[in-house]
């Protein structure tokens, strides 16, 4: 995993809708984890915690496709220690969203119908609760990349 952009963005210009939630119902793993719909906050419920915000930031992964599980692992770990640093900097409602469905561990417990055992570790996906990456990123889909979002108050 390698960070190729890190960039503060004004939150008002996240485009939420429910075009992206959509996208969601054709991936194998909707339903089955709990950053996915329907374990996730609605799009609409989204569009109106989004207006909270001043500020995000978009970080986009470069992710090595021969292990691109453990990469992506790598990033979810990463916005969740950015998360917490903006946290101890005073930003108490700071808030990551994750590239795509949880994977935080190889074996997904929740998957299997068990209690997710880092369930508080688990953030949506940006996808999942409706929020449109094209309507702030530029997406060039030769690329090998994924999307991650911290909120900021």
């Amino acid at each position: 995993m390698k960070i190729i952009l890190e960039k503060e963005i004004e939150a008002r210009k996240i485009v939420v809708s429910p075009r992206p939630v959509w996208k969601c119902r054709a991936c194998p793993k909707y339903g089955k984890t709990p950053s996915c719909p329907p374990h996730v906050p609605s799009w609409k419920e989204t569009r109106d915690w989004i207006r909270c915000f001043q500020t995000a930031i978009i970080v986009k992964f470069e992710i090595g496709m021969s292990d691109f599980e453990g990469g992506k692992r790598e990033a979810l770990r990463y916005l969740l220690e950015k998360e917490k640093g903006f946290f101890a900097e005073g930003h108490l409602f700071a808030f990551a969203l994750f590239p795509g469905n949880c994977n935080l561990c190889g074996e997904c417990e929740f998957e299997a119908g068990e209690r997710c055992p880092h369930f508080t570790n688990v953030r949506p996906s940006v996808d999942a609760v409706g929020i449109e990456i094209s309507s702030f990123m530029k997406i060039d889909f030769s690329e090998n990349v994924l999307y991650g979002l911290i909120l900021i108050d």
